[in-house]
């Protein structure tokens, strides 16, 4: 299966070129990325039908959630624009990776049983293209199947240099703030991260009905945990991450908190009928 040629932002490819993507989220990386990947694990583990589940991972980057949907028995494939990510991705057994464009799959339809999009929309900064691509993943699942996908939270920039001191710098505030207005973020230099789009929690939901995605809930990811000191050593013992992880349940869903959380999943369904 061929999939269409990526047109996606330089900017945005040769930021992941660099292959820090794969490290961030596995044992070892930065706390932040390790709640990141083990709360994403755990809303999945229970959004997703029952293995062996056809699984869609588009943007799936290096194969980080992939690898665990595998190894858990699910039939996985993987679209990502980034070279090194689907290289990375086809070592992984049980997995079948490729380059692809989320917004032009070319699967057919009612293929998959569940689709991710763990990446996509926050590297889509027009609307229309993010509507595109969930219509593409209403489009390739099945009737009745379950759609996932990440976002970056509006304020999640904010909260982060805040909370590493750097957001006292003047130049770094400066552009931080300006992310707030409409949650654009542009490339720097030697900013943080590449063009992206960071979204509030109602945009994301309107953007699944105007796909024709039933929406079924939302789920902060990292909760306010992520922004708490101490949060490494928490995460480097196993009875205390899974007290942080059980902490973590208890807001997921709470609307006043999602937008506090680093990240979101946004959960939807193709309607049966």
């Amino acid at each position: 299966m061929t999939e269409t040629t990526p047109r996606v932002h330089q900017e945005i490819l040769a930021y992941y070129a660099r292959g820090a993507e794969d490290a961030r989220l596995r044992p070892g990386g930065a706390p932040a990325g390790r709640l990141e990947f083990w709360r994403t694990q755990d809303v999945l583990r229970r959004l997703l039908p029952a293995a062996p589940a056809r699984v869609l991972d588009v943007g799936g980057g290096s194969g980080v959630h992939a690898e665990w949907l595998a190894e858990d028995g699910y039939q996985v494939e993987l679209v990502d624009p980034v070279p090194l990510h689907v290289q990375q991705a086809a070592r992984i057994p049980g997995v079948t990776a490729r380059t692809g464009d989320a917004r032009e799959l070319s699967a057919p339809e009612d293929t998959y049983d569940a689709v991710l999009m763990l990446g996509p929309l926050y590297h889509l900064p027009e609307r229309a293209d993010r509507v595109r691509a969930l219509a593409e993943a209403h489009r390739v699942v099945r009737p009745g199947g379950p759609v996932v996908a990440a976002t970056i939270n509006r304020f999640a920039q904010l909260h982060d240099l805040l909370r590493e001191e750097r957001y006292f710098t003047p130049e770094h505030r400066d552009r931080t703030d300006a992310v707030l207005v409409d949650g654009r973020h542009p490339y720097h230099d030697e900013g943080f991260f590449t063009v992206a789009q960071f979204a509030q929690p109602d945009e994301v939901t309107a953007e699944f009905t105007d796909a024709r995605l039933a929406v079924e809930g939302q789920y902060g990811v990292e909760g306010v945990a992520w922004l708490m000191g101490g949060i490494e050593d928490w995460l480097d013992d196993p009875e205390r991450r899974e007290t942080v992880l059980a902490a973590c349940r208890h807001i997921e869903s709470e609307p006043t908190l999602l937008g506090a959380s680093g990240h979101l999943l946004t959960a939807g369904r193709r309607p049966s009928v």
